[in-house]
């Protein structure tokens, strides 16, 4: 019994993500990664014991590609203001370095260009 019904599950989370918009699976990626990346740079409720400037570099990383490679193929109005929190997290990833990286070698930067 248990087979089949992880095979039904299965099967309707293939049908149910088939019905959903690229624009939408993009921007709910987004959202986590940003989302994961403010709680690391420390941006949530208990920053003295959530801050991971290394973990929030590689989550930061991971959002400007996407945002990057999304971007021509998602609406203006998506892309804005994916830009707009990254632009965010860069800039609060800065703010929480004791050393803060060189302009344009800040997480993401390879792919967004200098934030400051």
């Amino acid at each position: 019994m248990s087979d089949n019904y992880d095979q039904d599950q299965s099967s309707q989370a293939t049908r149910d993500i088939a019905d959903v918009a690229a624009v939408e699976i993009i921007t709910t990626a987004a959202v986590h990664l940003m989302s994961a990346s403010a709680v690391k740079v420390g941006l949530a409720d208990d920053p003295d014991t959530q801050i991971d400037l290394d973990e929030a570099r590689k989550l930061i990383t991971a959002l400007a590609g996407l945002i990057t490679a999304a971007a021509p193929d998602i609406s203006d109005m998506h892309a804005r203001s994916l830009r707009d929190g990254l632009r965010s997290l860069q800039l609060a990833f800065r703010e929480a370095s004791s050393i803060p990286d060189p302009i344009g070698q800040g997480p993401g930067e390879k792919f967004t260009g200098p934030v400051n």
